[in-house]
């Protein structure tokens, strides 16, 4: 073998250990968005939240992440996406070693924000370093694809994971999990990675930054909080003052030289349908996920361990068809496979609405299933839609807008979906408590409240799910109508 050969055969192998040693903080920052879902009862019973900051628990390190993932992309670009990537690290592992230990309600949220802090820089300067490694387009292309693949098999995981150690240890081991991937990625990252900067012009947005994470933080708290405890004079204005700040962050960044967020870019219908499948995807995914786990545990009666197992064929096909997406549009085109997954996700979110009180395992597991086929088809299929839908020279800004996306989307099903569910409860449970687990915690509680408490969250499940259901169909039909035919060849 000759020397360039040789040295060629080093930078390859470095390149794979790279992007081995990356994957590993990438499928941290999926799996918390869903690690959760089994613990909540676990959680509950500990801290003893009440319903909105159980809600916050699961949903505020989604909020963060996406509220901050342009605007650290575009930091890491001028000061540097591995000085990013190692900071963002060691932020994530010190906010799960805070939620572990907490003792309080308020500080697991305040170190799931912290958490997000550091999920935030993961994704975009991990993208970034991914694609710096591999010159040659074919690997990269490969390369990113793996990263799709292991973000995605992360979201699916989580449950599962979460699940398992909950069986056998305390609700803070789904945070404790973290700390030696994070240690061994501080310790190998800058032996195997390089720094990768570009100069991008303008300063940061930072009022902008500013606006669109109050405007969302405000709106939602006002929908969460008046889904928990009724609606008063305070919420509504609270709802206003973040839809008034997400207009002006709209607004500011129409006018702006350098955008954190290129609106233009959505007067192209097939980018706007792939983010909204992004977005939707997500939503979807992350309500039927949350509101499922406390279904199994809470209403039919398993164990953290069972509803785990139980969780298995979902997770197992959703990374399935992540990877093999590829294949899938090889054989029916990019558009068939983007318009199909959204009718495997809402046809197989109505199989939801087959649960009741006393059975529902094999509609969940036959729901978990068919909406797998969808979740990963979407997971896989949006960013490359969106890139691929506008100029090159705005292809950053594609990507960044898809991966924002997929963790707004996350974070909204929660708060948006999970307060539906939480309000149908308010309307129709028994009034002993608000959220269904404080309500079966009760002490004395009679047989009939608790069998009005199972009720009421099921139907309440069956609102969230069933308008989750809707809106993937509706964005089914929606692209058959703007996805033209030549956008799916090849």
């Amino acid at each position: 073998m000759s020397s360039l050969d040789l040295a060629a055969e080093r930078a390859g192998r470095r390149a794979r250990l790279g992007l081995l040693i990356v994957l590993g903080p990438v499928a941290l920052v999926a799996m918390d968005g869903s690690v959760l879902y089994l613990a909540m009862p676990g959680i509950t019973s500990a801290l003893t939240p009440g319903t909105d900051q159980a809600l916050w628990i699961l949903d505020s390190y989604g909020f963060v992440v996406s509220s901050l993932l342009i605007a650290f992309g575009n930091l890491g670009d001028r000061y540097g996406r591995l000085r990013f990537l190692l900071g963002g690290a060691v932020v994530f592992g010190l906010g799960s070693a805070g939620a572990a230990l907490s003792p309080s309600p308020e500080l697991l949220i305040a170190c799931r924000v912290l958490m997000g802090l550091g999920g935030a820089t993961l994704l975009p300067s991990g993208l970034a370093i991914v694609g710096s490694l591999f010159p040659d387009p074919r690997q990269r292309s490969r390369a990113i694809g793996v990263f799709a693949a292991t973000f995605a098999a992360g979201f699916a995981a989580g449950p599962v994971i979460g699940g398992l150690l909950l069986s056998r240890f305390a609700w803070g081991s789904v945070f404790l999990i973290n700390i030696p991937v994070v240690v061994v990625f501080v310790a190998l990252a800058p032996f195997l990675l390089r720094e990768v900067r570009v100069c991008g012009p303008g300063r940061v947005d930072a009022l902008g930054v500013a606006l669109s994470a109050a405007g969302i933080l405000l709106t939602v708290y006002a929908v969460k909080t008046a889904a928990a405890e009724g609606p008063t004079a305070t919420r509504a204005g609270c709802a206003l003052a973040g839809v008034a700040l997400l207009a002006w962050f709209a607004h500011r960044q129409l006018t702006v030289d350098h955008p954190l967020v290129d609106l233009r870019l959505f007067r192209d219908r097939v980018f706007s349908v792939a983010i909204l499948t992004g977005l939707l995807s997500l939503v979807a995914w992350a309500a039927a996920g949350y509101l499922t786990g406390v279904y199994l545990q809470s209403v039919l009666g398993y164990g953290v361990l069972a509803a785990a197992l139980l969780a298995l064929p979902g997770a197992a096909v959703l990374t399935t068809a992540c990877i093999g997406a590829g294949g899938v549009v090889d054989r029916i085109g990019k558009r068939s496979a983007l318009i199909a997954s959204h009718f495997f996700m809402g046809g197989g979110l109505l199989l939801l609405l087959l649960t009741t009180t006393g059975q529902g395992v094999a509609a969940f597991i036959a729901s978990s299933v068919v909406t797998g086929v969808g979740y990963g088809l979407s997971f896989s299929l949006v960013a490359d839609t969106a890139v691929a839908a506008v100029p090159a020279a705005r292809a950053g800004s594609a990507a960044s807008l898809a991966e924002t996306s997929n963790e707004l989307g996350n974070a909204l099903g929660i708060s948006l979906l999970g307060s539906l569910a939480a309000l149908c409860f308010r309307l129709t449970g028994p009034g002993v408590a608000d959220t269904l687990d404080e309500t079966l915690d009760t002490p004395g509680l009679p047989a009939t409240a608790a069998a009005e408490a199972e009720r009421a969250f099921v139907t309440g499940m069956h609102w969230a799910i069933g308008v989750a259901s809707v809106l993937c169909l509706a964005l089914g039909v929606l692209a058959v109508r703007w996805v033209p035919k030549e956008t799916g060849s090849g």
